[in-house]
């Protein structure tokens, strides 16, 4: 490797390049040398997925910084290892937001928040909340310059949404976890900051009254932003126990003369329930807490599900699996998210049994100590269709595995 390829420490044979070209000359080393690279930023997301057997690691906090915003063109550049943190203070510095609300993994994964990194809420396709509504990272981004598992630098997008011919890598490599490429500079759409909002909390429900009550308030014309059901075991855990009971909340954001009005109008269509509301700064505090899955980030390594499934059929999955295994859980996003804590053994197996009998979707083991997540599908397993086309994916974009090899599936 030559001289400009990155800065090396020896001992732990980490290389910390500078500059996207440094970057390149990792990776074109480690092709030669036929090694996998670990790629990482601050490394708040390193212990989700399968342990990846790599003798070096790819550092990419070095290479961070923002390369352009514009507020009024409401577009945002900065290089990958750019911590978002920052880009949250700076944005909110100009009434402005990443709209998809992106989770902090940190604190669940028994580490530090604030940690992530621009790279790092790409490749793993982050979200909160506001999903339902706004998408994620992949559909807000506007542009990504990477380098391939070939040493090839590549570029596709820019500063405002086209049409695009062959591969769309600026939604392709969203939420490949870093197995593809490595992102080297992003350019994301941003959002004006809601003026204001609140929240109606419905007291009392159990789960299948919940998802019922959520889907009736997320097609009224109230506009909700954001439906989630805390039950009985975890909703002393938010806002600081203020919640009296299992509490189902809808949130309205938005301009304040609308909030109100739309405030109104969702409160009369539920006023034979137990209704009460929290104010704005009580309101955003729920929904960090809520993104960042806080009940569960207990400094254990007890296993964590993230489970996508049907609004309408999450209370009878988590009804079932709890027949057979110890489980808490609650549901964001309408209840199409299911966040669960398992007592002891992952269940694996069970989970997905369970998640196949009730509407289908995925299941992802989010945390779980290193034995288990080398044994057991971390992700959910795909069709053998789409388990050739990744396969073919990774051929073209990473011919000798280097980047994160078996992260995601165990031979890819």
């Amino acid at each position: 490797m030559n001289d400009a390829a990155a800065k090396v420490e020896e001992a732990g044979h980490t290389f910390r390049p500078e500059t996207e070209e440094q970057v390149r000359d990792a990776v074109s080393w480690a092709v030669s040398e036929q090694t996998p690279l670990a790629v990482r930023g601050h490394g708040s997301k390193a212990a989700i997925g399968r342990p990846v057997q790599a003798a070096n690691t790819l550092d990419l906090s070095a290479l961070s910084g923002m390369t352009l915003y514009e507020p009024e063109e409401l577009v945002l550049s900065a290089k990958a290892g750019t911590p978002v943190a920052e880009l949250h203070a700076l944005l909110a510095e100009n009434y402005q937001e990443f709209a998809f609300e992106p989770m902090d993994y940190g604190p669940l994964l028994g580490g530090e928040a604030g940690r992530g990194t621009l790279g790092g809420l790409f490749s793993a396709n982050l979200a909160g909340p506001r999903r339902i509504r706004n998408g994620a990272a992949r559909d807000h981004v506007l542009g990504i310059r990477a380098v391939t598992g070939r040493g090839d630098i590549v570029k596709s997008g820019g500063r405002v949404v086209k049409n695009v011919t062959g591969y769309d890598l600026s939604k392709g490599l969203a939420g490949a976890w870093g197995t593809l490429a490595v992102a080297t500079e992003l350019t994301f759409k941003v959002l004006p900051r809601a003026e204001s909002e609140t929240t109606l909390v419905l007291l009392g429900l159990d789960d299948a009254q919940a998802c019922e009550v959520m889907a009736l308030a997320m097609g009224s014309v109230a506009e909700v932003s954001a439906a989630a059901h805390l039950p009985e075991t975890v909703r002393r855990s938010f806002v600081g126990g203020v919640l009296s009971a299992s509490a189902t909340v809808l949130r309205i954001d938005g301009f304040a003369p609308s909030v109100e009005a739309r405030f109104e109008r969702l409160a009369a269509i539920f006023k034979a329930l137990r209704v009460e509301w929290l104010n704005a700064e009580t309101s955003r505090q729920l929904w960090r807490e809520v993104r960042d899955v806080k009940p569960y980030a207990d400094g254990t390594a007890r296993p964590i599900w993230r489970v996508s499934t049907a609004p309408a059929s999450a209370h009878a999955f988590v009804m079932a699996l709890r027949m057979e295994a110890g489980v808490d859980a609650f549901y964001d996003w309408q209840g199409g998210l299911v966040w669960m804590r398992m007592e002891s053994d992952p269940e694996a197996e069970l989970v997905r049994r369970h998640l196949s009998a009730n509407g289908g979707g995925h299941a992802t083991l989010v945390r779980a100590d290193p034995a288990i997540r080398a044994a057991v599908p971390v992700f959910q397993p795909q069709p053998a269709a789409l388990h050739a086309l990744s396969k073919r994916l990774k051929a073209q974009f990473d011919p000798t595995g280097v980047l994160e090899p078996g992260r995601m599936v165990a031979d890819i």
